[in-house]
């Protein structure tokens, strides 16, 4: 690229107005339409279906994961500074519950949140309360629906909604028999380090710590703008 292409480049982009950009438009979900679905696999945890779509004027194959849907627990409890209108301090007071165990997948040791997948019929709420019991032995007595997301919309037909549970008591675990679970409960504060680091490589669990933390930073925000009225 000589230099006069180069300039003529950086002098357009410089014009830009990001704030305002955009183009394209995604298709609308009526313009799509399923010509076949034929089931391939079927195992304990999820089945495999090759279908045959016309989406919009494009048609395609799509190797689909289809998947009951799991819960994902992020189970914590707010120290003696639950009050506070600083923010490092509630933090730093704010304990959650991880989780380490191998994945054979990935090949790793990971920390997570617990989770589970949410039996055929089972009610989301019931999963989530049965998981945190079953890996951890902890119950909770307060239990608040966070958010919920796709895991890997590309492929895999797996939602996964994540629970706030607090009121936190000490029970026994009831693991599966496969299930070798470590438990450890950290500082909110430790807990985003770990996401930042990269400590904390599991996808699930990143969204439930960031989006905690800021929870509580808004939290402590309206704390503050409340307490100056």
């Amino acid at each position: 690229m000589d230099k006069h292409t180069s300039s003529k480049k950086s002098s357009r982009n410089a014009k830009i107005d990001w704030s305002r950009l955009t183009y394209g438009k995604a298709m609308a979900k009526k313009d799509v339409k399923l010509f076949s679905s034929e089931q391939v696999y079927s195992g304990p945890a999820f089945t495999v279906h090759t279908d045959y779509v016309k989406e919009g004027r494009k048609q395609g194959r799509r190797d689909i994961i289809r998947h009951t849907g799991s819960v994902v627990i992020l189970a914590t409890e707010d120290g003696q500074k639950k009050s506070s209108t600083n923010n490092s301090d509630r933090l730093h007071s704010t304990f959650i519950l991880l989780i380490q165990q191998y994945r054979h997948a990935p090949g790793e040791v990971l920390w997570e949140l617990p989770a589970g997948r949410v039996d055929p019929g089972e009610n989301k709420l019931a999963a989530a309360k049965r998981e945190l019991i079953e890996e951890t032995g902890v119950h909770a007595k307060r239990w608040q629906k966070a958010f919920s997301f796709w895991a890997s919309p590309g492929f895999l037909a797996e939602s996964m909604t994540v629970f706030l549970a607090r009121g936190l008591s000490l029970g026994e675990a009831h693991p599966e028999e496969d299930e070798q679970i470590h438990v450890r409960f950290v500082s909110l504060a430790e807990a985003v380090t770990m996401v930042m680091s990269n400590r904390i490589r599991d996808a699930k669990t990143m969204c439930g710590v960031l989006w905690f933390a800021r929870k509580l930073d808004a939290e402590t925000h309206m704390r503050v703008v409340r307490k100056r009225k």
